[in-house]
């Protein structure tokens, strides 16, 4: 048997240039500039800045040309070489910011970074030391890792420092401003191995019970700890669980590498480019789009040209 009803079904499709224009705008500035940018570089029909200026400037060049007379003399008195010497050089398209008003507000981030290095040879200003200590402490800086570990026994040091430097001490002064290195800052820096890393921080921390249970036990059961012997390590300490349990995190607290935390070791330095600025204008807040750097595009002259010839 036949039925007969009525069905309503609402749809909607988009057009190529709307998903087109979809796309784009979920862009950030920068990615949408770069894709401005290779459009321009792939259609040769698209060109960027303002297109009333480009034909008054050529309409203007042709008048500079017509107006050219070749009777015309110029003196040698009329050219000052100075001027023309100390003009700079470098184009004007290449110092223009789109899309930018006198209103606007040009604000540049700089990025100043101090190395790894230098930073610890600053904090060496703070100790009094003499001639030959400050020798040994700056030499002490230039043989840290990265990492911030010395990798390399006192003995080597010595003999390094009197082959290549000229500086002759003993083990024990190089020792005793160890002492000194241990103590700048991040905590941990100038560690020879892993396990003097950690009582290094666990020494800069505030003494409770659980940071001295931690500082015994990377000083005396290193190896149990490592190898996670925790019923070894309570029988031993005669502890709660509750208590080596906060020893322990304690410990995962401290960081195994301090030089790679300092901030000055990022080889890149991203600023922050936003896509929009909220400005407070009359006590009213104004909303105004980051556009300065995308070029306004239209269509080649020339191609409207042969455009016009295929009508």
């Amino acid at each position: 048997m036949l039925k007969q009803f009525l069905n309503l079904k609402l749809s909607q499709k988009l057009s190529p240039q709307q998903i087109q224009l979809m796309k784009l705008i979920q862009l950030p500035t920068q990615a949408f500039e770069q894709r401005l940018k290779e459009e321009m570089n792939e259609n040769p029909a698209l060109e960027g800045g303002n297109e009333d200026e480009y034909e008054k400037d050529e309409f203007e060049l042709d008048n500079d040309y017509d107006d050219y007379d070749e009777n015309d003399r110029i003196e040698a008195d009329d050219i000052n070489i100075d001027e023309y010497l100390s003009d700079d050089e470098t184009p004007d398209y290449k110092t223009q910011v789109n899309n930018y008003s006198e209103d606007d507000e040009r604000e540049s981030p700089l990025a100043a970074s101090l190395s790894f290095h230098q930073d610890l040879i600053n904090q060496l200003n703070t100790f009094i030391l003499n001639d030959q200590e400050r020798q040994i402490a700056e030499f002490l800086v230039g043989s840290i890792d990265d990492m911030g570990y010395i990798r390399r026994s006192i003995s080597d040091i010595v003999d390094d420092m009197a082959f290549t430097q000229a500086i002759y001490t003993d083990e024990a002064a190089v020792e005793k401003i160890f002492q000194i290195i241990h103590q700048l800052e991040p905590s941990g820096v100038g560690a020879r191995d892993l396990q003097e890393c950690l009582l290094l921080q666990l020494k800069h921390k505030t003494p409770t019970e659980s940071v001295e249970l931690a500082t015994d036990i990377i000083e005396n059961q290193f190896d149990a700890f490592t190898k996670k012997h925790y019923d070894k390590l309570l029988q031993k300490y005669g502890v709660t669980n509750e208590l080596l349990k906060k020893a322990i995190q304690e410990i995962e607290k401290l960081n195994p590498k301090p030089g790679g935390s300092y901030a000055g070791n990022s080889k890149i330095t991203e600023n922050v480019v936003p896509d929009f600025a909220i400005r407070i204008v009359d006590g009213e807040l104004e909303l105004s789009l980051n556009g300065r750097n995308a070029p306004t595009l239209h269509v080649s002259k020339d191609y409207q040209e042969m455009m016009q010839t295929y009508k």
